[in-house]
């Protein structure tokens, strides 16, 4: 039984410490046996079929995910079904990466017999460079660790951390080669914010043609407040003849007129427009204006062409309901 609180902290802080220890000797491990898995990975001309029994199953899923999402093919397949027909799911274009603690494990000893007959590359991620999976493997990957952090020395802790670690050392090094880019990442994960934020364009979400509020130079202080009640966007943007901006009049400017006195039947909109506004092209990301929003404190941009010609309006509601953040 634990006296007090404080055991609590001591023993997580010892955990931490001992996996933090175990993470950092594998920085010793990375030679060129982990460049020959590398390029062995980079040349695969299928997909990397990862493999793991129990915690190392867990781990295997985990790299696979990784793997997959950044660029490199994969998929994981348990060894204990692989013997019940998945093996059939492993083609002669793929490569193995197998992972056990021990490297023997009965499950992925059982085919590694029919993998071999494959005459496909099998890399090994094992705490045992002299087990039977390591010596059989084209290449094995050591992350042996001193301890578990596990006080009895049984549950798989450091050991499973290290494998982890490996495997993102794995996929990051291949993304990097590859050449894999936010956008390529982007398109793996096009649900959720993470997609939207590195997908959503300016012009998926601004408002375009009837919708935009814009008046011309020649109109006064009335014509601005009447535009800018019809398309409820708190501004409107001043247009010369050609479609090109020449200012902008927002709820702030309205503000000012009132506190100013000006006549809204006389005033001519350029001698209260603000000249000096923000705008954006529709190519950028959605995200690219948000930034924009956030740096100059306005909650609107005006969308531009390549001849900088109004052709939308974006506002901070509308980023907000498209979920950039």
């Amino acid at each position: 039984m634990l006296k007090n609180a404080n055991e609590f902290i001591a023993l997580a802080v010892a955990v931490i410490e001992t996996e933090t220890k175990a993470i950092a000797a594998l920085t010793n491990k990375i030679n060129e046996t982990f460049i020959h898995a590398c390029e062995c990975m980079l040349k695969c001309e299928g997909r990397i079929v990862v493999i793991g029994m129990g915690k190392s199953g867990h781990i295997a899923s985990k790299i696979a995910a990784t793997l997959a999402s950044t660029g490199t093919p994969a998929f994981f397949v348990h060894p204990g079904e692989a013997s019940h027909g998945d093996l059939g799911m492993i083609t002669v274009k793929d490569v193995v990466l197998a992972l056990s603690n021990s490297g023997e494990t009965d499950e992925i000893l059982t085919i590694l017999p029919l993998i071999k007959r494959l005459s496909i590359p099998l890399i090994s991620i094992t705490g045992n460079p002299s087990s039977s999976l390591a010596t059989m493997a084209t290449i094995n990957l050591d992350v042996s660790v001193e301890i578990e952090a596990c006080p009895l020395g049984l549950a798989p802790t450091s050991s499973t951390t290290a494998s982890l670690v490996m495997g993102d050392a794995l996929a990051i090094a291949l993304l990097q080669v590859r050449g894999f880019t936010a956008e390529d990442f982007a398109r793996s994960h096009p649900a959720g914010s993470l997609g939207r934020r590195l997908l959503l364009l300016t012009r998926d979400i601004m408002h375009a043609g009837d919708k935009i509020p814009m008046i011309t130079t020649s109109s006064c202080l009335s014509d601005a407040l009447i535009e800018m009640t019809s398309k409820s966007l708190g501004l409107t943007a001043i247009v010369d003849n050609n479609q090109h901006i020449v200012g902008i009049f927002t709820d702030g400017d309205l503000r000012r007129t009132f506190e100013n006195e000006h006549d809204i039947h006389t005033t001519n909109i350029c001698s209260v427009m603000t000249t000096e506004c923000k705008t954006i092209s529709a190519d950028c990301l959605a995200v690219e204006a948000l930034n924009i929003m956030e740096n100059n404190k306005i909650t609107a941009l005006l969308v531009v062409d390549d001849q900088q010609s109004l052709i939308g309006v974006l506002h901070m509601h509308d980023i907000l309901r498209a979920g950039v953040v």
